[in-house]
């Protein structure tokens, strides 16, 4: 007898972040996770988490609509069915229901979780097996100001914390984003990659001109520049010229990236399991990427430590990872809702050990940041 899905839960956690995080289009202070609890016949419980930036800043989804979806059209579907085949969960839902992809994988992470538990193995030995254990990390410099910026790069540093960062622009003129970008290469040196994300906020224009100065200031990387439907200016860029782009709010899905490959984009990706609606089609988006020489990067929405988890299981099953990952999520938070932080060091993360994700609730701390009277 298969055990069954039982019930489901979708909480909704407010955790303030250590700092004002500045992006191109908000500025956070508070990160909203939607935690995911199932439990099956047998007692065992899976998490799972979706989390997006800036509530509906970012994408067409938010904390709140996450939270209903699961509840008010994927909870009725899934609670009696049996919990051990994930793949035919995933197909009933995507037969009924449209898009909402960052619930599909808080679901998926849930069932992978319970899977997990259930066989006593890891999520990354039900996603193929675990080639890393130690995954790097990059650090993402966003106060918007140059000396602040360069201190903490610096600290990190030397902490070996990250030896690798990103900066948030786009939100000010190009030149004044570039002359800030600049400043910070020139502190780090040669010991500390640095790359930027625009965030889509430049059109091709703005772009061309933009990357000529980046390429000059010695940036490795520059993400997104342009808005996510405007695949060829993309392309164009991306033969234009030698720093790379990392495409990341225009490809959801392997479809997008095999869209994206095929009309000559050379560059790299940014994977976000909860982007692609869960771990399996975010590694499915990595082979079609890997067969077009495209390049590879374990993107965030800025998870807390179950959302980063669930996404370092599915990176660890890659064997090249060209670009590294910026699973720093947990980092950016005040506090944490587990029993046990991720351990960051050696400019990376260990992958938790255990069945399932490899992480549990600490429950008074769910308590305490839990959102009320939802």
């Amino acid at each position: 007898m298969f055990a069954t899905i039982r019930s489901i839960e979708a909480i909704l956690v407010d955790i303030p972040t250590i700092r004002p995080h500045q992006l191109a289009m908000t500025t956070m202070g508070v990160q909203t996770m939607v935690i995911v609890r199932i439990k099956d016949s047998e007692g065992l419980e899976g998490l799972g988490e979706a989390t997006t930036i800036g509530g509906l800043a970012y994408g067409q989804e938010s904390p709140e609509s996450v939270k209903l979806t699961i509840e008010a059209y994927f909870k009725p579907q899934l609670v009696g069915r049996p919990a051990d085949n994930i793949n035919t969960l995933r197909v009933m839902l995507n037969r009924s229901t449209r898009g909402n992809n960052l619930a599909r994988s808080a679901i998926e992470t849930a069932l992978l979780d319970l899977q997990g538990k259930r066989l006593n193995r890891p999520v990354s030995d039900l996603l193929g097996g675990a080639l890393h254990q130690h995954i790097p990390v990059l650090w993402t410099l966003a106060s918007g100001d140059t000396a602040r910026d360069i201190d903490e790069a610096l600290s990190l540093l030397v902490q070996k914390r990250h030896c690798d960062f990103k900066l948030k622009i786009g939100s000010r003129r190009v030149m004044d984003d570039v002359r800030h970008v600049a400043a910070i290469k020139e502190a780090v040196g040669e010991q500390a990659s640095v790359r930027v994300d625009v965030n889509q906020a430049w059109d091709e224009m703005t772009a061309t001109k933009g990357m000529a100065e980046l390429q000059a200031a010695g940036i490795d990387l520059v993400e997104q520049p342009t808005p996510m439907k405007d695949l060829g200016a993309l392309v164009r860029l991306s033969r234009k010229f030698h720093i790379p782009i990392l495409a990341d709010e225009s490809i959801a899905d392997a479809k997008d990236m095999f869209a994206l490959a095929a009309a000559g984009f050379a560059g790299a990706v940014a994977m976000k399991i909860a982007k692609a609606g869960g771990p399996t089609r975010a590694l499915e988006q990595a082979t079609v990427a890997q067969a077009a020489g495209i390049g590879l990067y374990g993107g965030t929405l800025l998870e807390g430590t179950i959302g980063t988890v669930a996404a370092l299981h599915a990176w660890s099953t890659l064997e090249t990872l060209h670009w590294g990952t910026e699973m720093f999520g947990p980092l950016l938070m005040k506090d944490d809702i587990v029993t046990k932080p991720l351990n960051f060091y050696d400019n990376g993360v260990d992958l938790p050990a255990g069945p399932g994700l490899g992480v549990e609730i600490d429950e008074d701390k769910l308590a305490e940041y839990r959102r009320k009277n939802q």
